[in-house]
């Protein structure tokens, strides 16, 4: 069963930048589309951005122009590269495929001064 252990997380000041990291066990190369999430606290688990092997990128408003989503097949790890961070971003960040599988644990960003 696919495994998904995301890391990079942490805490933030307005402005700054993180590089999120998703660990997949297995090859992530089979694999034709993936996707960050992340859930606010008392919010729902929303799309921040996928990468398809068929239809590109696609990022939701909240992440254009700041935020890039890439993959290293050699390493089965997905990123997601986060610039110009907002309060707002803070949220425990997830990754998965599409279809969904099991979620992991999650990585916890916070962005405050």
């Amino acid at each position: 069963q696919v495994q998904f252990v995301e890391s990079g997380g942490g805490l933030v000041e307005p402005g700054g930048s993180l590089t999120l990291s998703c660990t997949v066990s297995g090859s992530i190369d089979r694999i034709r589309e993936m996707g960050w999430y992340r859930q606010a606290p008392g919010m729902q688990r929303v799309l921040v951005a996928t990468d398809s092997k068929t239809e590109g990128t696609y990022y939701a408003d909240s992440a254009k122009g700041r935020f890039t989503i890439s993959r290293d097949n050699a390493k089965n790890t997905m990123y997601l590269q986060m610039s110009r961070l907002r309060p707002e971003d803070t949220a425990r960040y997830y990754c998965n495929q599409s279809p969904w599988r099991s979620w992991g644990q999650g990585t916890q960003v916070t962005v405050s001064s």
